[in-house]
This record gives structure tokens, sequence and C-alpha cells, in this order.
């Protein structure tokens, strides 16, 4: 480790609580001006309650500052933001450094972990990191190398590292860990390398294991209780997962854990996702495969589970469970509920009550999945919660080194890891997406430790019959199961959505734009063209009385391996190679972080209104010093109508809001077809929408006539 000293939200479930989670990430979560953990809260709503930049001034965004990391991969998650300073990390070597908001994003310190770079060879989709964690004045690192590192947030001081892995197998850390109470949440990557799945607890005060569950195996060691863990309201019962394997498949069954986690005070409940099953080829590993593809709520202080949730049993296609888990209190069927939102690699978003486990809804967010179709909801069926799989596209009743043609979505889902929103204010889900599919053979392959255990050759394109574009952010409802509207995307999605109290939703694309809509209507509002693609998630904070929104570009990611890692052959990346091999017409590689601004100074008087109201005690600040004057370079945008010429209303259905018609709707509840969901290829408007529109100092606000065309005239898409 080398550490250099230079010198220079809303937490909607937390208003009744009477269990505090750990007081200091409370209360930096509680001051709406902070961004202390990376999901913005510990529901994972990534709403903000700043209201300063809005609908009505979006387009007046403007460059403040930016911040070059010095690393050119792939740069997910965000960077967090405590008092004065700012917290940046880096994909592998995983470098972090605390810049000074009051001194122009000086460098306060910087801490640059010594590890060994083989791990890069095991890291399965680019050598990403999905950010740090903050609580009791630390900076919380899950390094590459699996090692969970505590940093003093004021000096970047070592307080204590554990390494709760071992690469030498292929296990690597690229999630983030979430502190909970006394404990720190830890999960592992390497489901491609026949890692067994668990999530680790270390206490927080110093490092040690507090406890540890795996997705798989005997029940002591997945920490359940055969009849008071739940599925579906009914328990487990004994040995739910080893009856559910051939032999001791189990042991190398993958089940890892590297998505987001979440967490409910009042119920006292941790949630997260489990990973695909290992291998691949569904032949190898007959069975259900429990409990990889599962939702699970445990306690955080001792680990014990009290419900599961399989969303894809005897997994065929590599649709990871592991996506965020999205909790709100919301009224369903006239009862107010505590729910939990999941928008699953699987193609289906799933609607559960938090506390019980018991499935509400499960939808196709994209009409063109068509790998299942429905999932069943008859809670007296012997197929209750299950998807009814389509055998045209069943990779293990096709059989090995048989290649099984257009399944939706490909292996990198509908969606995958990149976050959804939720606002308050509209009940809607606000969720980037994949519009991918796939040609998948499954091959047989041997385990040897350390070595990739995948055993599918892949393609991946453009979903077909559809607008020839690659992804979709959409707006959900998860009561109804159903798409509000969809924006069309050149490529995936592979952003965080940000949503905020000012209306306004923000994400970014694969081609570099930060862009940001209305929150009602989908109507784009604003973009701007970064250096490179974008997979980090955009964020939010307020500094000296002014509020910024910030992102981080530097494309790669599973969606990006070809660029990031200089791949060539198609079916490299696991496919996304060859799928993606467009992306280098719009994008380089890079590692910047920016930051936008309104113009002029802050105001005189706070406007931001929380949009819930929360009990939590004020925040305390982990930084020294006040509240100076932010972080200011680059310049304001040149003329903003320059750039908007390129986007007029005969272009504006490649930007603006495809609301979804009736009839598509009904097709899609139906388990109907693309082509009877949605119409025929809408893409022509995309043309025009590269490098070319933007400038490099300034957004493109949306002129009057595109806003107007966009928000009323685009037709429905899938």
């Amino acid at each position: 480790m080398k550490l250099t000293l230079t010198g220079a939200g809303v937490a909607l479930l937390l208003s009744s609580s009477a269990i505090w989670a750990n007081d200091s990430v409370m209360q930096a979560i509680a001051d709406p001006g902070q961004y202390a953990i990376q999901t913005l809260d510990y529901a994972n709503t990534r709403y903000s309650p700043l209201d300063q930049i809005n609908r009505d001034n979006v387009g007046d965004l403007r460059v403040a500052w930016t911040f070059s990391t010095g690393v050119l991969r792939g740069h997910e998650g965000a960077p967090l933001v405590i008092g004065d300073i700012m917290y940046v990390h880096t994909p592998f070597p995983n470098n972090v450094f605390a810049l000074d908001l009051s001194n122009d994003g000086q460098i306060i310190w910087r801490y640059e972990p010594q590890q060994d770079p083989e791990v890069i060879a095991v890291m399965c989709c680019d050598t990403v990191n999905r950010g740090l964690a903050y609580a009791d004045g630390m900076i919380l690192l899950s390094q590459a190398d699996t090692t969970v590192v505590a940093l003093d947030a004021k000096t970047g001081e070592q307080k204590w590292a554990t390494k709760v892995g071992d690469p030498a197998i292929g296990e690597t850390l690229t999630a983030t860990v979430m502190p909970v109470k006394d404990k720190v949440m830890v999960g592992i990557s390497g489901g491609e390398y026949g890692v067994r799945g668990r999530m680790t607890a270390l206490n927080l005060a110093d490092g040690t294991e507090a406890w540890k569950a795996y997705s798989t195996g005997p029940d002591e060691e997945m920490l359940v209780d055969p009849q008071n863990t739940t599925h579906l309201g009914k328990p487990i019962g004994e040995n739910s997962s080893l009856n559910s394997w051939e032999g001791d498949q189990w042991k190398i069954g993958g089940g890892t854990i590297w998505g987001w986690f979440s967490y409910d005070p009042e119920l006292d409940l941790i949630y997260y996702g489990t990973g695909n099953p290992s291998t691949w080829n569904p032949s190898q590993r007959p069975g259900d495969n429990r409990w990889s593809m599962t939702i699970m709520a445990r306690d955080p202080d001792d680990g014990m589970a009290k419900w599961f949730y399989q969303m894809t049993p005897h997994d065929e296609w590599d649709f990871d469970g592991v996506n965020e888990m999205i909790l709100t209190d919301q009224e369903f069927k006239g009862e107010q509920r505590k729910l939990l939102t999941h928008f699953d690699r699987n193609g289906f978003a799933y609607t559960l009550d938090r506390g019980t486990g018991e499935l509400l809804v499960a939808e196709k967010f994209d009409p063109v999945v068509n790998w299942a179709t429905e999932v069943n909801m008859d809670p007296n069926s012997d197929q209750y919660g299950r998807p009814q799989v389509v055998a045209e596209y069943s990779t293990a009743q096709n059989g090995e080194d048989e290649n099984t043609t257009g399944v939706c979505p490909a292996a990198l889902g509908t969606k995958d890891q990149q976050p959804a929103a939720f606002s308050p204010k509209t009940n809607l889900f606000y969720v980037p997406t994949n519009h991918v599919c796939m040609d998948y053979e499954p091959f047989r392959v041997a385990y040897t430790a350390g070595q990739p255990y995948v055993g599918a050759t892949l393609s991946m394109y453009p979903a077909p019959n559809s607008h020839g574009g690659m992804g979709n952010f959409i707006a959900w409802d998860n009561i109804a199961g159903e798409i509000k509207w969809s924006l069309p995307e050149r490529f995936s999605v592979w952003s965080g959505a940000l949503a905020t109290n000012g209306d306004v939703v923000f994400y970014g694309t694969l081609e570099g734009y930060l862009k940001a809509v209305d929150a009602e209507t989908g109507n784009e509002l604003y973009r701007f063209k970064t250096p490179s693609g974008i997979i980090g998630n955009v964020m939010t904070y307020e500094h000296g009385g002014k509020q910024y929104i910030g992102v981080l570009s530097g494309v790669g990611g599973w969606a990006g391996i070809g660029l990031a890692a200089g791949l060539t052959n198609p079916n490299e990346g696991l496919g996304a190679v060859g799928g993606y091999a467009a992306l280098s017409d719009f994008t380089e590689l890079g590692g910047q972080l920016t930051v936008f601004e309104l113009p002029g100074d802050a105001p005189a008087a706070a406007t931001t209104q929380a949009a819930a109201t929360t009990t939590a005690p004020a925040a305390t600040d982990a930084s020294s010093g006040g509240a100076a004057g932010t972080a200011a370079a680059g310049a304001a945008p040149s003329d903003p109508s320059a750039p908007a010429a390129g986007l007029g209303a005969s272009e504006s259905t490649a930007t603006g809001v495809v609301p979804m018609e009736p009839a598509a709707d009904a097709a899609l509840k139906a388990g109907g077809s693309a082509e009877e969901a949605a119409p025929a290829d809408p893409s022509a408007p995309a043309e025009g929408l590269g490098a070319g529109k933007s400038t490099a100092t300034g957004g493109v606000p949306m002129e009057p006539a595109a806003d107007a065309a966009a928000g009323g005239t685009a037709p429905a898409s899938n």
C-alpha cells in the first residue's frame, strides 16, 4: 500500500424506525447534501431530495470541474461526498483519492494498494470496482484481490485490512461493501471460475469475521433454519440445497454475490441476490441448483436467513440474480405494503412483500423477452413462482453442443448490475436496460481451480424486429407491472440512474452522454458528451449551498470489455466483443470524473426539501473544515443553440419518450412476441446522434420543438 499526503437519500424507510443501522451512516444519509452510500440510501432508491437543479433549469447545466483518475479501464460506481471531502475510487489497482471540495478539488490524500496484477486474469468482465463505502469516520474499500480495507476518512491511514477470498481459485471482489450496524457486508465474485458464493460479515471495529453464509451446501453453512426459513411462504425443509444438486457439484456451483445490498432497519433484514450456477452448461448440473439465482433476506446480526425466492431454477442462460433490491412502502391492492422490487437479468421485474417474501408481481420489463412465457402466479400450483420455459429457447432441452439461437435476453440480461432509481413523487422506477439477444451453445467442461469454468460459446446482437439499438431507458410501474415510457438507445444503458426531487432523472450512455430527462414524461432535457463511455452511476451532492451532479466516465464493464481489454474475437468477453464491436466508433478508453453545476452563485437561501421525513439525527461532518466555495474549473458551455440545431423534430424520436401503447402492453402481459408488442424499426431517427452532435464544452438542451415532438409523437417501442 502507498499512502501520500499532499497537504491540501432520502431514507424513505427510516422515518419510523426505532433501530439505527449505524449512526454515522444514518446521519450522513439523512443529510441530502452528502452522498454517503453507493445506493444513496439503505433502500437502494437512488433518489435525492435535492431540487435546486430541476426540470426548468437542467438545460443550463455546465461543467464545473473535472478530475482524471489516471486509470484507463471501466469506471463503475460513484464518488462519495462526506462533509467537504469527495472520495473517488478507480478500477484495478483500486486507487482512492480524497479531494477537497473547498479548494478546487485539491488532493488531500491518495491511497494506492499494492496488489498482485495477476488477479486481473481471473476478473471475469473487466477490472471494475463499484465504489467505496463510509462508516464511523472510515472509508471502506473492496480490493480486487479480495482484501477489504478500512481507511481513516481524514488522513487515509489504514485502520485494518481483511482478506475474504483467494484469487488463486478465481475469487475476486468487484462489488461495494455495505456497513450495517456494527458490521460490514461483503460478497464475492467468481462464478465463471466455479467459486462457491457467500456473504461474509466483518466486524466494523477491527475487520474480524462475524459470520459467513454460503449460497449453496449444507444448512448449517448456509445459515438457514429448515423450518423457519421460507420459500414462497413454505419452509424450505432440510438439505434444500444439497437435494437440488447432483453429487458435490454445489461445491463449485457458483451463486456468487457481486451486486448491490439493501437494508430495512425496521424489519432488521438485509437483502441481496445470488448469481448463476456453475458451469454455464446446464447438462452438467441437473436439478434446481438451489440457492443460486435467489433473492435472500437475512438477519444482519447473525446471518440467519428469513426467506428466499429463487427466480430462475436450473438457470440455462447465465441470468445472474444479483441486481439491486429496491425497498419502498406503497399501496398494493388497497393495502399499504412493505415492498421489494427487483429487475432481474432474466427480463422479469418482481415485486415482493419484503417482510415475508410473498410474490406479488412478476412481469417482463422488455417485450422481446422470449425464453419464458410468464412466471406462474397461482399459489396452489406446483409451478408457483417458476418461469414457464419455452422449449425452443431451452439450452438444457436442446442439449450439449447444440446452438440455441434467438434467445432474448442475452446472458448479460435485460438489465445487469447498473442500478435503477425510484421516485416517491411519481411512484415510478427508472431502469437502464439491455435490448440484446444471443445464440448459446453449451459444451462439457472440466473444473480446474483458477481456470475459467464456463462451458458455453455465445454470440450477441441487437434484439431483432425492433428499433435497431441495444438498449432502452424505461419508466416502470411496479404495482401494475408495466412500462410507462421507454427511450430507445443505440447501445445498452450501462450506467446507474439517479432520480431527484427536481423532477429530473439522470443516466449515462455507452457513447459517453450524460442525459437528463423529465421524470413524468421522459422528455429529454439535457445531454453532454463526456470523454469516454459512461458505465458509472450518476450522483448528486450539495456544497456551499449549491447542488452538483457528478459522473465517472471510462468505458468498460462486460458490454465494453472489447475496448477495455483490447479484445477482437467476436466470441471473447463471453460474446460481448462481437455484440458491441461498433462501440469503438463512438468512444475510447478514459477515466474521468465530470462534475456539473448551474451557472451563477449558490442561491441565498436553500430550496431543498426532503420528499420524506426522517427522524435520523442531524448529519455529522466526517472531515475537518467548513463549507467554503465550491470547486470550480472548466468553462461554461458555448452557445447551446448551435449543437441543438442537430436535434430538431425530425430526429426527436431517437431521444424522446416512447409511451407503451395499450396493444403493446397487452401483448407483453400475454407473453406475446416482440412483433406483437411493438411496432417495426424506429431506428432511423437515431442516426446523427454521435459525437459530432455535441460540443466539447457544453451540453445540448432540447429545443422546444424537439421537446414537444419527443413528448407526444414517438411511437411505442420495445
